[in-house]
């Protein structure tokens, strides 16, 4: 494809602060980019801008549906999000209309196991009830069995999902003296024996884990697979870390488990609503560590997010496959 024939390709971008490489990437392929200016994105505003372009960079959280697809019309080549995630698309629309579709995840898995390795951590070791004792003047220094917490050495760790970012979790953990590492997928994974690692079933896992690590997508099979009767089954010093998706989780059920002694701590990057309400009930647990879905908030990964996404547009216009197709 000549430059001359990039140059005539339009490229939505849906949010201003798409890291600036990436946006100098398309430009420097030829394409010109439409960019959104709110933030957060207005949907009437991408809607309208989206118009007559050659492919989307959908870099919000926002429903991506047909209502998009329809309004930018038959000339649109390639959609793609900067996310690893995308239980927000439609992604059966797009199958029907053979529309490529990308996304992110493959860098994300780094930037995520680093959080989670801290969220285990701080979790396990009542970070959040020590400060809490800090500010309410209850910090206790004649007290042996004060904020006993739980170490990940010689704890069996368990994950639900075991692809790119709970791999690179247990590369971290190889050298942290972990008794073993278990996981539930519906299939074993054929490199698991590069980690240590066990396939056993979902009621295995609950049983047998001291921490354990959700990170798996949100889908109709995961949805509120955390309910009272999972964490019913789960050890009382168990330590739970959300990675994946707010949605995979009851709420209201992980709330009382964490009330009544059932688990021992939790950690969670993600929850359902977000933003999380500020008088939510989760938000005044001690024993509840929650942070605002800051996974892929590094400088690296965010970078390194929009420029898969800029090449997935780029291979797409060049009529070759994408860098990370969605499907």
């Amino acid at each position: 494809m000549s430059s001359a024939a990039r140059r005539l390709y339009k490229v939505l971008v849906t949010h201003p602060e798409v890291p600036l490489p990436a946006l100098e990437y398309l430009r420097q392929k030829g394409c010109q980019t439409i960019v959104c200016e709110n933030v957060p994105p207005v949907r009437s505003d991408i809607l309208q801008k989206v118009l007559g372009v050659d492919a989307i960079f959908w870099a919000c959280y926002q429903p991506l549906n047909a209502e998009i697809l329809d309004a930018a019309g038959n000339q649109l080549k390639a959609v793609t999000t900067m996310s690893s995630g995308i239980d927000y698309v439609d992604v059966g629309e797009f199958k029907r209309r053979q529309m490529p579709l990308g996304h992110t995840p493959g860098v994300v898995k780094n930037g995520v196991a680093d959080l989670a390795i801290g969220l285990m951590i701080a979790a396990g070791r009542f970070f959040h009830a020590g400060r809490q004792e800090i500010e309410s003047s209850q910090w206790k220094t004649e007290r042996i069995d004060w904020l006993m917490g739980q170490e990940i050495r010689d704890s069996t760790i368990g994950f639900l999902g075991f692809g790119g970012i709970g791999q690179a979790i247990a590369k971290r953990l190889q050298c942290w003296d972990v008794r073993q590492i278990i996981y539930h997928t519906r299939n074993r994974k054929e490199n698991d024996g590069e980690f240590a690692a066990k396939h056993v079933t979902f009621d295995e896992l609950l049983r047998e884990s001291d921490f354990l690590v959700v990170a798996c997508p949100l889908t109709p099979e995961t949805k509120g697979k955390f309910d009272g009767g999972a964490f019913g089954k789960m050890k009382n010093n168990c330590v739970f870390v959300n990675v994946g998706r707010g949605g995979i989780v009851d709420q209201e059920a992980l709330c009382q488990a964490l009330k009544c002694g059932q688990i021992f701590s939790a950690g969670l990057d993600v929850m359902t609503p977000e933003p999380l309400p500020a008088d939510h009930p989760l938000l005044k647990l001690p024993n509840c560590v929650i942070i605002p879905h800051l996974g892929t908030q590094t400088i690296k990964t965010t970078n390194e997010m929009a420029m898969v996404a800029a090449n997935n547009i780029i291979n797409a216009l060049e009529g070759q496959p994408m860098v990370s197709p969605a499907y």
